[in-house]
């Protein structure tokens, strides 16, 4: 199984780490471990510890900053995990790792036999987003969907997201009093995305949004994922035991495997498709590929091969494939028919600007 913990969680509401919570955490893993199941963490708490450290004002801005301060806290996040499990006789080790090296087939699986063969050694990988040297371009964009990654990369069984409130809710418990836990959320339908949508706690990067988001992405791996209170004592243990504790997430029935996993979530896209209404009816509901003729727009530049989003025309995503044209191609046979691209172009790779195999409804 995989466990999340936000920095928010950690905090305490605090700058700086809570050995408390730290230490309830080490004990609840250590009998979930006891029991025979293994357990990979992925933990935030880097940047907010080291902004603690530096004793910055705020959380940091600017990129070189965040760097700065994740360098700094990364050392007091791990002290502190190698002092709470030294006294369960557990050994951790520190697995950091940015988008990059998923979206690299060859990384990605020396990654996920770095974790496996730390499993097979009874050693808890701790893992956390490389933020020293992560940009925009490689970053995750938060722990929640560093840690549906993970899931999907160890092809864990179960993943717990740990946050600072009890679940998702109807609306902002902070801001509405009539705000309504949601005991059992199905995601995938539409309502999900209008459930829980509170701010992101300063000193963290993800959110009730970011939750959903990767909770989404987990289920469609086939993954059940419990979102629930790290705050509160025991959570992990209840959990396990099956208590009812925040938000259950059964997994979807439609449930993305291999190649089809690796295109709609490990590459990040370079650039956007805009389709009519027939093209979008026909690859959601028909099964079929992308052709030129059902294509209005463009946005971004790209290259044969690359990850594209497939918007509809209120600019909505849809589904996301690989391309087998380039950005300034898909413009000149943009609406035309297929029988049109190697009068236009002077060559022709195939019909299909994506194929259906390689195309993923998201």
């Amino acid at each position: 199984m995989v466990v999340k913990i936000g920095s928010s969680a950690l905090t305490a509401g605090t700058r700086n780490l809570s050995r408390k919570i730290v230490f309830g955490l080490a004990d609840d893993i250590a009998r979930v471990r006891k029991s025979g199941r293994e357990v990979i963490l992925v933990t935030s708490g880097a940047i907010a510890s080291g902004t603690g450290k530096l004793r910055l004002k705020g959380r940091p801005r600017t990129i070189p900053e965040k760097q700065a301060a994740a360098a700094v806290g990364q050392v007091q996040v791990m002290n502190l995990y190698i002092e709470a499990f030294a006294r369960h006789k557990i050994r951790v080790a520190q697995i950091l790792l940015t988008h990059a090296d998923l979206a690299d087939r060859t990384r990605f699986l020396n990654a996920r036999a770095a974790v496996q063969t730390l499993l097979r050694l009874k050693v808890l990988p701790i893992v956390n987003e490389n933020d020293t040297v992560a940009v925009e371009e490689i970053k995750f964009g938060d722990n929640d969907n560093l840690a549906a990654h993970l899931t999907n990369l160890v092809k864990a069984d179960f993943l717990v997201i740990l946050s600072d409130i009890d679940g998702l809710f109807s609306a902002d418990p902070r801001k509405n009093k009539d705000a309504r836990l949601v005991p059992v959320l199905l995601l995938g339908e539409e309502k999900a995305r209008l459930a829980g949508l509170g701010k992101a706690n300063p000193l963290g990067t993800g959110g009730i949004k970011s939750k959903i988001e990767a909770a989404t992405r987990a289920t469609r791996f086939g993954v059940p994922v419990v979102i629930a209170n790290g705050l509160k004592p025991r959570t992990l243990q209840k959990v396990m035991a099956g208590e009812t504790m925040g938000t259950f997430c059964p997994p979807q029935s439609r449930r993305l495997q291999g190649r089809k996993s690796w295109i709609a979530y490990n590459l990040k896209p370079a650039g956007a498709i805009v389709v009519d209404q027939g093209a979008e009816t026909a690859i959601r509901e028909k099964g079929k590929s992308l052709l030129p003729s059902g294509i209005v727009g463009v946005e971004g530049r790209f290259q044969i091969g690359s990850s594209i989003r497939i918007l509809n025309e209120k600019r909505q995503e849809f589904a996301r494939g690989l391309t087998a044209y380039d950005s300034e191609e898909v413009k000149k046979i943009g609406g035309h028919n297929t029988q049109d691209i190697e009068r236009i172009l002077g060559y022709k790779y195939r019909d299909e600007v994506i194929h259906r195999d390689d195309l993923v409804i998201i």
